[in-house]
């Protein structure tokens, strides 16, 4: 059968799986687009920057468990993906990318909009392609959707030069994998899970850290079973928020930086660290060579390269988390461990992280924790980077698995956005707030338009405190207070801004105020943007400064805090 390389583009991803498409079309890109109302199953989704169709992308891919689907242009439509493609990256989220070439005789002459995109994005990639030939297109996005979604998770690049778009060659629709030496393993060493039952059952204080892998694998009941069957504390990284019910017993926060005091102690003086597919990255350790070192760790990974790397382990276990834990779990003994889950207690007590100050200032915290009250934890939150972010994820009750959605390791500013666009379509039936900075709001804000467009009902929740919050900490706690082009005063009014493009806006500048107006949000069928006008020089507490360690960690002193 004769097809154009756009039609087997469209076959191809259909074939997958894929039912949404987030892009902008431009010329080299152009012939896929008008290709597009032949598969009306592909749901296209036009956004106003292509930052926030590799944005969307990504939080669509968490919400649903697939690759998520962008398009763009050569040249710059291609570049302004890259920020996107990078976070999906360090966060081990599965993308597909197609972006359009200029016209393969042209390649190499500086032609309009010719960019080297797969030379750009190849360290930012799990992997990428340039397909020349049309014949190739088919096999080609089959690979990429298996390299995306297999092993550790991440974004593929396909990039097509125009007149591929255009060829038209015989097309069969049985594409075929030929990829020699990619063969990411699943299975863990049967010797290494024995070894792991053997130290659980010798533990005295136990400790898991659940990471992001526990969502990607869907492993949420063998973690349960785990943390119940030996009476283990589940501590989640930033991004294992929501793997495991903030409501259960054995929860106990998530460390590092900016996590609770007792979550990190509780690290510090275990005898035992079970780390469940996360990465002991910087933000938890700090100072790695001091990170718990009276513990014995067992780390169980999809990815080879991140055991080992920061932290020794005495038991590296290669493999998806929920296939080994369906192997450890038969053979671990039941147990229990009341002294250290009351010694637990008594770090909770003596280091209440999450206690708010009395006082009669709208602070940011108190947003949050009345957004998780009216939801009944069951939103989905999505949220960019900065102070915000920390304060969701330290006030928020997340009851529902899966439903905390942010920039880790790359630290995306502007991820709230898009993001909250993408997870509310991927799951329509959600409850979507996106909680976002007054600086990074407005680096996204844009795709309000595509949120009305679409009729999305997202809630925007602005913690408006006229700085980049975060900066300005570091430079309140290190700098001696210098707030060097931290300061916002330039902003507009979000509320008018809001209705600008037909959101429902309310502006809140009262505490008495806010439950009143997260519930009018709640009951309004539409988006809704809330402009809360918070507390400026307010910080994110705990904290221990960067490569140091628990022995050095700022606590806020609520005695000192001013009341009114």
């Amino acid at each position: 059968m004769i097809k154009k390389g756009s039609q087997i583009v469209c076959e191809s991803l259909l074939r997958e799986g894929c039912d949404v498409v987030f892009g902008i079309p431009g010329g080299a890109i152009l012939p896929l687009y008008q290709t597009l109302p032949e598969y009306p199953e592909l749901r296209h989704i036009l956004v106003r920057h292509e930052q926030g169709a590799s944005l969307a992308a990504d939080a669509y891919a968490r919400i649903t468990g697939k690759p998520g689907v962008a398009f763009a242009t050569s040249g710059p439509g291609a570049t302004n993906l890259v920020t996107g493609i990078a976070s999906a990256q360090m966060d081990s989220v599965p993308l597909v990318i197609v972006t359009g070439q200029v016209n393969s005789w042209t390649l190499g002459t500086d032609a309009f909009q010719e960019t080297d995109i797969t030379g750009i994005t190849l360290p930012i990639t799990k992997h990428n392609f340039l397909v020349m030939d049309a014949r190739d297109i088919a096999d080609t996005i089959k690979e990429a959707f298996y390299i995306a979604n297999s092993g550790r998770p991440g974004p593929v690049l396909v990039d097509i030069p125009r007149d591929a778009f255009n060829q038209q060659v015989d097309y069969s629709d049985e594409p075929s994998i030929d990829l020699p030496g990619y063969s990411p393993s699943t299975k863990g060493n049967n010797r290494q899970i024995k070894r792991a039952a053997k130290l659980i059952a010798q533990a005295e204080k136990p400790v898991i850290i659940a990471g992001h892998g526990i969502i990607i694998s869907k492993a949420y009941d063998e973690l349960r079973q785990l943390a119940e069957k030996a009476q283990i504390p589940v501590i989640t990284t930033l991004l294992g928020i929501s793997c495991f019910p903030e409501d259960h017993v054995l929860w106990t926060g998530w460390p590092g930086m900016h996590g609770m005091a007792y979550s990190s102690l509780a690290l510090d003086e275990a005898d035992l660290i079970i780390a469940l597919g996360m990465r002991f990255d910087d933000r938890i350790t700090g100072n790695p060579q001091k990170f718990a070192v009276n513990s014995r760790k067992i780390h169980i990974d999809i990815d080879p390269s991140e055991i080992g790397k920061n932290i020794s382990v005495d038991v590296p276990i290669v493999g998806d988390v929920k296939e080994i834990l369906l192997e450890l779990n038969p053979i671990i003994e039941e147990s229990a461990h009341p002294e250290w889950l009351k010694r637990i207690d008594q770090l909770k007590i003596e280091h209440p992280s999450l206690k708010l100050p009395q006082t009669d200032k709208l602070l940011a915290r108190q947003v949050i924790k009345d957004i998780s009250e009216i939801t009944d934890g069951q939103a989905t939150l999505v949220t960019g980077v900065g102070q915000h972010q920390m304060w969701a994820a330290q006030h928020y009750r997340f009851k529902k698995l899966c439903s905390f959605l942010t920039s880790g390791g790359s630290g995306t500013m502007g991820y709230e956005v898009p993001a909250a666009m993408g997870a509310q379509v991927a799951d329509p039936d959600a409850t979507v707030w996106s909680i976002c900075g007054d600086g990074g709001f407005q680096m996204t804000m844009s795709e309000l338009a595509t949120i009305v467009e679409n009729r999305l009902p997202v809630k925007f929740a602005i913690l408006n405190n006229g700085f980049l919050g975060m900066v300005r900490q570091w430079q309140e706690i290190f700098f001696e207070s210098s707030y060097v082009s931290t300061g916002y005063s330039g902003n507009p009014d979000f509320v008018k801004l809001a209705e600008a493009y037909g959101i429902k806006g309310i502006r809140v500048t009262d505490k008495t105020q806010v439950k009143p107006a997260i519930t009018e949000a709640m009951d309004h069928d539409g988006p809704v943007l809330i402009d809360f006008i918070v507390e400026q020089e307010d910080n994110v507490y705990p904290m221990i400064p960067s490569g140091m360690t628990v022995n050095e960690i700022i606590e806020e002193n609520l005695d000192q805090k001013v009341t009114s």
